[in-house]
């Protein structure tokens, strides 16, 4: 099959921006900022900027923790510690209102005395002896942001990095204990050594003491597939290797290690696999037929492991979706396993007990809230059976609470309000996409709400790699465009869409926009807009969108494709250039998604969801503003500069470009950069809509 030409400067006039630290292209990028800046940076910005980072920086909100033996630890960030304090408690101190924490990392003192500005990517711990405490970690640290990470071996109880201890360079590295003198390393070792999709293709094992360059391969894909990961299960009684070869992000093959050899588990490449203990559940992407009987796609189904292994095919149905339910995530306790569902966009809870033939029984959750329920420490004997559970709902600030199953669940910790919510209702609606699908919604809008057409709303969505978007608390949505009001006093509307391309209704709902259909997505998203005019909400012209990553391919297809739909987009780290997007960062891995515009066939129907090709002269464009940053080794910048540039050479007018110089894919990696990211995309889109620019 022949592949597309490489582009040239004939076709795209630039490529020079793809040199995302070239001096040249950095001025560009620093004299693009200072106009957006010019523009939108004023004392009303300053206040709402102070007030989104106070929700940010405050102290009263959850300190989400992990327990791992005695400690529960948390990583913090505030005013104070804007690179944060990864930390460790009691549980009788956590469950008091003002917890003793042990500081264990301050990433700000590390950062000023390293000369680094370190980001916190987390902390994997060593199992220890049985019996003892957990005291050491691999504590993973990113210089600015990106994926690429350093991962260094630390000691809790010295609360130092372990000299002569494990130290993997930064890179995009997948690694995981192997045991106590040993690591399975899968990172960049060189030529040969990572996918075309810029992650692992090789594992080693490392033992301490050896040089990188020395370790021995473990395990090995091809270099066309996405990534190569290995892990060690060493829960007492089960341990085990397992390896995954990640074909691209919704096939994979696991292998477990039998006798000093991989063994391929005889599973369908869409099949999702999860051991624990005994046991094996699984997850079919789509409809699967084995042993005379059909499970359909999101279904979950459950064996014995090494009956499995054995040859036996009699699979246990645990839970069988319908058209309003889907599967979001389980978690084992010690003795039970808890389902999270979504109906109709809305949370419900079950929890399955095997030792009584898998009977179910329901958590209460209340109606359009996101409730997740997930085990606290399944191995715990005291504890084993307790679960976490999160409540929150787009006017109901977040709770933390614990039970014990069996019992009820009691409030441990939540939220503080930081806006009026009592002024707001929220809403379900469903509007009805180009092909008669119904697509719901959700609407936060003052309680007073005049249908009148005269409404800033700002309309959110993503729609991809089955992500759903559930209802939740944010005060930074609040303050940033709920409480704003117009001169005659309208309030911002906030409307949340859960398109397909999104997980919202399991696998179906997904694949239904994937490659060759993903314009259903951007119709349902359309088919949203059009009923919030219909039903008297507001009007295109005070109408905005915003999208982040795949998000902001959503949004830039919407200022292509439907830019009488909407009067101001703000576009966030996004992809839109479809042409190049495998050639740039990680995109290689998202072919299952969008399709190989390598491939004439595929590229001609990529090039009609291609934001960057799609752009012509002479169209009223809506206002628009394209953000980023230039630390993002995901999606990159690159994509967003083209797009601003070639909107400018084709003479669009109020389009803004903004890029922060750190941040990594999440454009920020402070609470400060955060606020400022926030209120970037808020003000100018408050500003769009509603004032002259």
């Amino acid at each position: 099959m022949n592949s597309a030409p490489e582009q040239t400067t004939a076709d795209d006039e630039f490529l020079w921006l793809e040199d995302i630290y070239g001096e040249r292209q950095l001025e560009w990028v620093r004299s693009q900022n200072a106009v957006t800046e010019g523009m939108l940076i004023d004392p009303g910005f300053l206040t709402l900027e102070g007030g989104v980072l106070e929700v940010l920086d405050s102290t009263d909100r959850i300190p989400m923790v992990a327990k791992r033996g005695g400690h529960y630890y948390n990583f913090w960030r505030d005013a104070a510690h804007p690179k944060g304090l990864w930390r460790r408690t009691s549980w009788e101190s956590y469950r008091t209102e003002d917890p003793e924490w042990e500081i264990l990392l301050d990433v700000d003192a590390l950062s000023a005395s390293e000369e680094t500005e370190w980001v916190w990517g987390g902390a994997l711990f060593l199992r220890p002896p049985e019996g003892q405490e957990y005291t050491r970690a691999l504590v993973v640290l990113s210089p600015d942001g990106g994926d690429a990470a350093r991962y260094r071996e630390y000691d809790v109880t010295t609360r130092s990095f372990i000299e002569d201890g494990f130290d993997i360079p930064t890179a995009k590295s997948r690694i995981s204990w192997a045991g106590p003198d040993a690591l399975y390393v899968g990172t960049d070792f060189g030529p040969g050594s990572m996918t075309s999709s810029s992650y692992p293709r090789t594992v080693r094992t490392l033992t301490r003491g050896q040089d990188l360059s020395d370790a021995e391969l473990y395990f090995e894909i091809p270099a066309e597939h996405m990534m190569a990961v290995v892990v060690h299960d060493s829960t007492p009684g089960f341990e085990r290797d397992i390896a995954m070869d990640t074909i691209d992000f919704y096939s994979h093959r696991t292998h477990v290690r039998r006798g000093g050899e991989w063994v391929q588990l005889d599973l369908p490449d869409d099949v999702n696999v999860s051991l624990h203990r005994e046991w094996m559940v699984l997850r079919p992407r789509t409809d699967w037929r084995v042993a005379g009987t059909t499970f359909p796609a999101g279904s979950l189904l459950v064996i014995g492991f090494e009956d499995f292994l054995a040859g036996d095919r009699t699979l246990r149905v645990l839970f069988t979706p319908d058209a309003s339910t889907s599967l979001q995530s389980w978690s084992w306790t010690r003795n039970y396993l808890l389902l999270n569902l979504l109906r109709d966009v809305s949370s419900e809870i079950l929890i399955l007990d095997p030792a009584d033939g898998w009977s179910a029984e329901s958590l209460d959750a209340p109606a359009l809230h996101t409730v997740d329920a997930y085990a606290v420490d399944d191995e715990d004997e005291e504890a084993g059976d307790d679960y976490w559970v999160v409540s929150t709902g787009f006017l109901t600030p977040s709770t933390l609470s614990r039970g014990t199953i069996g019992s009820d669940h009691r409030p441990v910790k939540a939220t503080p309000s930081f806006f009026d919510e009592s002024a707001y209702a929220v809403e379900q609606h469903f509007a009805l996409s180009a092909d008669g699908t119904k697509v719901p919604y959700f609407q936060v809008a003052a309680k007073d709400l005049v249908l009148d057409g005269a409404n800033p709303t700002l309309l959110s969505g993503y729609g991809g790699f089955e992500h759903a978007l559930t209802p939740a608390y944010s005060g930074v949505i609040g303050r940033g465009w709920l409480e704003r009001r117009t001169p005659d006093g309208r309030a911002g509307v906030y409307v949340l869409a859960n398109i397909r391309g999104g997980g919202e209704y399991g696998p179906g709902w997904h694949a239904a926009a994937l490659q060759e259909n993903r314009h259903r997505a951007y119709e349902d998203f359309a088919a949203i807009a059009r009923d919030l005019v219909e039903r008297g909400v507001t009007v295109p012209a005070l109408l905005g969108c915003t999208g982040r990553s795949n998000g902001g391919l959503l949004v830039g297809n919407m200022l292509t494709s439907y830019p009488e739909l909407f009067g101001a987009i703000s576009c966030g780290v996004p992809l839109l250039d479809m042409r190049r997007y495998t050639k740039l960062s990680a995109g290689y891995s998202w072919i299952a998604e969008y399709g190989d515009p390598d491939q004439p066939e595929q590229w001609e129907f990529i090039r009609t969801f291609s934001p960057y090709h799609l752009l012509r002269s002479g169209v009223d464009y809506p206002k628009t503003l394209i953000w980023t940053a230039t630390s993002d080794d995901r999606v990159g910048p690159v994509q967003a500069r083209k797009m601003a540039a070639r909107m400018e050479a084709l003479g669009v007018k109020d389009v803004w470009f903004h890029e922060a110089l750190e941040g990594g894919h999440a454009g920020a990696s402070d609470n400060r950069q955060a606020a400022r990211m926030h209120v970037m995309s808020y003000e100018f889109l408050w500003k769009a809509l509603t004032d002259s620019l």
